[in-house]
């Protein structure tokens, strides 16, 4: 094990978003152990650094994380884009057209590197920055690069949200989700085993020495390229399926159960 890549929310936090003792614990002996740590989350780049000091991760020794699943390459200690893979323009046109004429009502949203957009209609289920534009989403890609596009509908489950979106994206974006009632959509072939994959490269760190973990759909790329692929057992249950090994929900320190028996 020479590195650690966990998911965020579901997964390393606790329902609460709080982080246990037992994790900090178990994360504190990781670093002196000299083993790489790398948070991997659908979080934009301004809700990690506040989960990284919570957490008692070194941004000197630990100065990179991936965010946007997998979208951007974050630089914490230096607090700028690493590495931006957005989608394509004309993409988000096509598909923000498409996606209207299928589900009628549907409102997005969208990270455009550390811009937040959305429209109107669009009712975040999270805080928002407070100088964020509204916009039509059409206009979302006008002189900006989309990191990922976020949709939403007040009456349509996201079951039906993702498998339009799933079928309308093709070969030309991903979609996938990690929490309740919203889609989001990333460039094709972006994805957080893509970034985690590109870092362990430049580390020269095989995937058979990447320990993962992970609780939903966005994470099964990564769950099914690291070494050893680890799901809490609160996971989805593509999540579940996708992982090696299932540990203890996040809410019973399931990564620090894993982590202390492979330190031991």
């Amino acid at each position: 094990m020479r590195l650690v890549a966990s998911d965020l929310d579901g997964t390393l936090l606790r329902s609460d978003l709080s982080v246990s003792d037992r994790t900090r614990a178990a994360l504190r002996v990781v670093q002196e152990a000299g083993i790489r740590l790398l948070l991997v989350s659908a979080r934009p780049p301004r809700w990690i650094r506040p989960a990284m000091d919570d957490i008692g991760l070194d941004a000197a020794a630990h100065p990179l994380a991936i965010c946007c699943n997998g979208a951007i390459v974050w630089d914490v200690a230096g607090e700028t884009i690493h590495t931006h893979r957005p989608l394509d323009p004309a993409v988000v046109g096509r598909l923000v057209t498409e996606l209207r004429d299928r589900i009628p009502g549907v409102a997005f949203a969208c990270e455009a590197e550390l811009d937040y957009l959305r429209e109107p209609h669009y009712v975040p289920l999270w805080t928002v920055p407070e100088d964020y534009t509204e916009a039509d989403a059409l206009t979302f890609a006008d002189g900006r690069q989309v990191t990922k596009l976020i949709l939403k509908h007040q009456e349509v489950g996201q079951a039906e949200l993702y498998a339009a979106a799933l079928e309308l994206c093709g070969d030309e974006a991903f979609a996938s989700f990690s929490g309740e009632a919203f889609v989001e959509i990333a460039a094709a072939g972006v994805t957080k085993a893509s970034a985690v994959a590109g870092i362990a490269a430049d580390l020269g760190i095989g995937r058979h020495e990447v320990v993962a973990f992970g609780d939903m759909p966005n994470d099964v790329p990564m769950l099914a390229w690291a070494g050893h692929g680890v799901a809490v057992a609160n996971a989805h249950p593509d999540a579940l399926a996708a992982a090696d090994e299932v540990t203890a929900s996040n809410d019973e320190d399931g990564v620090a159960l894993v982590l202390e028996r492979l330190l031991a």
